[in-house]
């Protein structure tokens, strides 16, 4: 009888301990974080996290990290369905790697709103996909001095998009870059944004059957060619846009 006391105080123990760890491994469908959150946090609206990386192993697939209050919260690599979104600056700054690295699934989509990505001159890619993702939406974001590109849009299925929407990239060697000399037929549209001060191009595709379907955008150039197009890419106008550099869209609506 003592020894049966003994084994179920034990395996109550062995019980309780496992229930105590379960829900900090948990996954948040929205999680949280603070200029002045700390990562060992739970990102809950009450205990927020630091970083973005430290929020997104605790969000899960499909979930959303929202920016409590201005703050750096640092690069960080999506591998699933995402939204990081901010109604505060929230910056993203890195020297000499890429910012947000995009290596998500074929049936992933990640959505950035309201990032300030900021390369220092020395990073590499604001955003970069090499996944398999089915769609990226970049809003409102400010990318601003890489070395590469202010994004670089390379997924590895057939019939990707990338949407950009009312933001400002500059200073980077190529402003938005879309394909990689594939066979692989991407899209992108950039809607209401600045373009500006890119030291190759502003806007870059490559590869066959490769679009970008401009509307509505203002690309200034201060050097370099605006629209570079390379390997059958196409670059298309459907709506007012303004181009002070060399180069020309492609297809039959010219730029207006």
């Amino acid at each position: 009888m003592k020894k049966l006391a003994v084994s179920s105080a034990l395996l109550g123990g062995i019980v309780a301990a496992m229930l105590s760890v379960a829900p900090a491994s948990a996954q948040a469908t929205r999680t949280w974080v603070s200029g002045v959150g700390d990562d060992a946090n739970p990102c809950s609206r009450t205990a927020p996290c630091k970083t973005f990386a430290g929020a997104i192993s605790k969000t899960a697939g499909g979930g959303e990290i929202n920016v409590l209050d201005p703050g750096g919260f640092g690069g960080v690599t999506i591998t699933k369905s995402m939204t990081i979104r901010s109604t505060f600056e929230a910056g993203v700054l890195v020297s000499g790697t890429n910012a947000i690295v995009i290596a998500a699934g074929v049936n992933d989509n990640v959505i950035l709103e309201g990032l300030d990505i900021e390369g220092l001159g020395t990073g590499l890619n604001g955003i970069t996909v090499t996944g398999a993702i089915k769609t990226v939406y970049v809003l409102r974001c400010s990318i601003n001095k890489f070395t590469q590109n202010g994004i670089n849009f390379n997924s590895t299925t057939a019939g990707a998009r990338l949407i950009v929407k009312d933001s400002t990239i500059t200073l980077n060697n190529v402003g938005v870059n879309v394909g990689n000399n594939g066979v692989i037929a991407l899209s992108a549209a950039v809607v209401n944004s600045l373009v500006d001060g890119n030291t190759v191009a502003g806007l870059q595709v490559n590869g066959i059957s490769t679009s970008i379907a401009h509307a509505n955008n203002v690309v200034a150039a201060a050097g370099g060619t605006q629209l570079n197009k390379f390997n059958g890419g196409q670059i298309t106008s459907f709506g007012p846009s303004s181009i002070v550099s060399s180069g020309t869209a492609n297809n039959t609506l010219a730029f207006q």
